[in-house]
């Protein structure tokens, strides 16, 4: 039964993922500035609960790369030269502004994510004879820290992100399990479930992906989205 529904590879994974952050982010720039308790309200309820499909997948992929990545430190060069891209189109998108310090785009995110569970995971190779309590212990102490910085930095999904990928870095290959915890992390947002639940169908195949529209997908959509917002004039 296990098996029968580990039918979507990562690449579908992601692709679906896309989707309803595109669905997403045209509801937060386009519709709700125009909410007028009809049914456009319905509409966007919709979009809403579809919107929240993304992130547990990009969270759970990011996990997925860093263990299967040739170059751990060229994944996190990547993420960051492409957050520094995003930056301007991410600010149009959420403010109108060419530039706004106080919310910070998901490619720095997940750099950070990455960036904790890295260290977590070069702590626990060097900790291999001391018990494992001692190394859970030290690596709640490194979550705290990166928790606080996410907040400190006005990151988007700030520390529910970082929770989320220190659960996926903990019960890796047993995502199961982590979404009890992954749901706590991100309890405001129960219909992140949805998202969860389709990390099960992972079936552990990369898939057919195109790496240029994999990173120059985000900052594109943000782009368009914030340039029709100043167009719209909402």
């Amino acid at each position: 039964m296990k098996n029968k529904i580990k039918v979507l590879s990562g690449a579908q994974l992601k692709y679906i993922a896309f989707l309803s952050m595109l669905i997403d982010h045209t509801n937060k720039a386009l519709i709700y500035p125009n909410l007028n308790g009809g049914r456009l309200n319905t509409v966007s309820d919709i979009f809403d609960i579809i919107g929240r499909i993304a992130f547990p997948i990009f969270a759970f992929l990011l996990v997925e790369g860093f263990f299967k990545t040739r170059s751990r430190a060229k994944y996190l060069a990547t993420l960051l030269v492409f957050g520094v891209i995003s930056e301007i189109p991410f600010d149009l998108f959420t403010t109108k502004q060419f530039f706004e310090p106080n919310w910070n785009n998901i490619m720095f995110t997940l750099a950070l994510v990455l960036v904790t569970i890295w260290m977590i995971d070069v702590l626990k190779k060097k900790m291999e004879k001391f018990p494992k309590i001692l190394w859970f212990l030290l690596s709640f102490v490194i979550l705290a820290v990166m928790c606080l910085i996410a907040a400190i930095l006005s990151l988007d999904y700030d520390y529910h992100a970082i929770l989320i990928g220190y659960f996926y870095y903990i019960f890796h290959g047993r995502e199961l399990i982590a979404i009890p915890f992954n749901f706590l992390s991100m309890y405001k947002e129960p219909w992140a479930l949805l998202g969860f639940g389709l990390v099960l169908t992972y079936n552990g195949e990369r898939g057919k992906q195109n790496k240029l529209i994999n990173y120059l997908f985000y900052p594109v959509h943000l782009l368009i989205l914030g340039l029709l917002r100043i167009y719209l004039g909402i």
